[in-house]
């Protein structure tokens, strides 16, 4: 019987979530009953891509990353496949019609493999769309439930929310992806001797980000306006952290916010929605 294979499928993702994201999977909690484990396997797709491009060292990551696409587009047509994220993800891209939207990221992976530095706006952007715009189109067709006016109006600021999310995700793990990885992703940035008005700069594009976002946040279904707007409330304040820290130390720690302060955010963000005060 499938059902029980397809339960522990998603129990999979389950897991890989909460093993690498205390913060998103803490958001995903927040969401409706109904809707998290379709969330949980759109995580468990992208962190295993995310793993192989980032964490595989010493492996054939290419071929890895070429096996694990050709075992997902198996997937896709067979509607069913041994590797348990896989086959909770498949379900989940018929379901909502998410096709068009895994290419995108899957190039985004692979730029990864080669690609060490973004020296023109044009392909950050084309890396950010891959890598987590897409990703935020993904969760919001879950969201929305297949409506695709309300995609078509909240398209926009999920792309901004989750350009928002990895521009953040940038400045906090800089140390690793600058001397491990040897990325730089911010173009025309020397991160060796970023200044005040670099991070300037940045921190007002990323503001800018959330600021669209926002709007978007506001128009959600209720039932993942509150995991939303707490993973919203998570990213601010990292990025408070970061407004403060100073452009020497970004190469000397990874900038986290640490779970007392998660647990406050995630207190606080509840009684805002709560009393209809969402700011």
């Amino acid at each position: 019987m499938k059902t029980l294979f397809d339960e522990a499928s998603k129990e999979c993702s389950k897991i890989i979530t909460k093993k690498y994201s205390t913060s998103f999977s803490l958001a995903i909690k927040m969401l409706s009953p109904e809707i998290q484990d379709e969330i949980y396997a759109i995580y468990g797709f992208v962190r295993c891509a995310d793993e192989i491009v980032d964490s595989f060292e010493g492996y054939e990551q290419e071929i890895l990353l070429d096996e694990f696409e050709a075992e997902y587009q198996k997937a896709l047509d067979r509607k069913i496949s041994l590797n348990p994220v896989l086959n909770a993800f498949q379900r989940v891209v018929h379901e909502y019609g998410l096709h068009d939207l895994v290419a995108p990221f899957m190039k985004s992976m692979r730029m990864d493999l080669t690609k060490k530095e973004y020296v023109s706006t044009e392909e950050y952007e084309a890396y950010i769309f891959g890598s987590a715009d897409v990703v935020g189109l993904m969760c919001l067709k879950v969201f929305v439930k297949g409506d695709n006016t309300k995609y078509n109006e909240l398209k926009s600021s999920a792309m901004k929310l989750g350009s928002a999310f990895q521009k953040v995700n940038f400045l906090r793990d800089l140390k690793h992806d600058y001397e491990s990885l040897g990325r730089v992703y911010f173009p025309g940035m020397d991160f060796t001797s970023l200044t005040n008005e670099n991070k300037k700069q940045i921190v007002a594009e990323i503001n800018a980000d959330f600021e669209e976002a926002f709007k978007g946040v506001l128009m959600l279904p209720p039932e993942a306006k509150f995991g939303v707007y707490t993973a919203y409330r998570y990213y601010k304040s990292l990025m408070k952290k970061i407004n403060k820290t100073q452009p020497d130390e970004f190469l000397s720690k990874r900038i986290r916010v640490s779970n007392p302060l998660k647990m406050l955010i995630l207190g606080k963000s509840y009684l805002r929605y709560q009393l209809n005060i969402i700011v």
